[in-house]
């Protein structure tokens, strides 16, 4: 057993899709929940410039004594998650575009995947498609901008629907049948999604990524004693408030603070 709370991060209010999920999955557990918001969105940002904040993250919470990271970011994790792991001494649980269920649930075998150009020019998600795309048309969709309608919580205005529209409808009147969100802020724009395409199946791995992190505590032994009381923990490199003010707008009560 093991007492030590469990870090996340994410460039914004993204990570709290895993973030939920985690703490109904396993309540007992404390975490840390770190938004990069200074450095909001990092979808369009280089690769270095990504891993270089995601290893200043990880010493700032690595600080806080966590005893794993989750690197709860698509982006982040295409650019750094590599190198994480082999650079410190705790397990790294990161986010991988679930093209796999996406191809598995297909009865077209014609799948899209929403994403940030930062992951779908990573050498992750190439493994990814090599690994489970080749039964499957996949196609990329550069979904350039929703990450910052969901940080302003518009999460069903004309704009959004315009701009939903725009990427997808072309596709599924193509016969795409299934759609990967592959960025962990899309997850939180799924109500309006399953209306507008009421026949598309929407594949988000955010239960499955805080299964996989359960299931390390436990491989690992340091799950956190079963009566433990939990709790949550936010640190945000930009406003404290603002932040706060967008996460509850999502449903979420954090009070968030400055990293010192």
């Amino acid at each position: 057993m093991d007492s030590r709370p469990i870090g996340l991060f994410d460039s914004g209010v993204g990570g709290l899709s895993i973030l939920s999920e985690l703490r109904r999955l396993a309540p007992a557990e404390r975490c840390i929940y770190f938004a990069d918001t200074l450095w909001f969105p990092y979808g369009g940002r280089p690769a270095p410039e990504v891993r270089k904040r995601s290893f200043a993250i990880a010493r700032r919470l690595l600080e806080a004594d966590v005893k794993l990271i989750v690197v709860a970011c698509n982006t982040a994790s295409a650019a750094a998650l590599d190198e994480l792991r082999a650079a410190f001494p705790v397990p790294f649980v990161g986010v991988v575009p679930g093209l796999k269920p996406a191809v598995e649930r297909s009865r077209t075998l014609n799948v899209a995947i929403l994403a940030t150009a930062g992951t779908l020019g990573g050498e992750l998600y190439h493994r990814v498609a090599e690994e489970f795309g080749g039964r499957a048309r996949v196609r990329e969709i550069p979904a350039h901008g929703l990450a910052e309608f969901v940080e302003r919580g518009e999460l069903d205005s004309p704009a959004l629907r315009e701009r939903l529209h725009g990427w997808l409808a072309p596709a599924v009147a193509d016969g795409v049948d299934t759609v990967v969100l592959g960025c962990t802020h899309y997850n939180f724009v799924v109500p309006v999604l399953q209306e507008m395409f009421p026949g598309v199946q929407l594949v988000d791995t955010s239960e499955a990524i805080a299964r996989r992190v359960v299931h390390t505590l436990d491989e690992q032994g340091i799950a956190a004693p079963p009566d433990a009381a939990g709790g949550l923990s936010v640190i945000v490199s930009g406003s404290p408030e603002e932040f706060s003010r967008r996460a509850e707008r999502l449903g979420f009560d954090c009070t968030a603070e400055v990293p010192a």
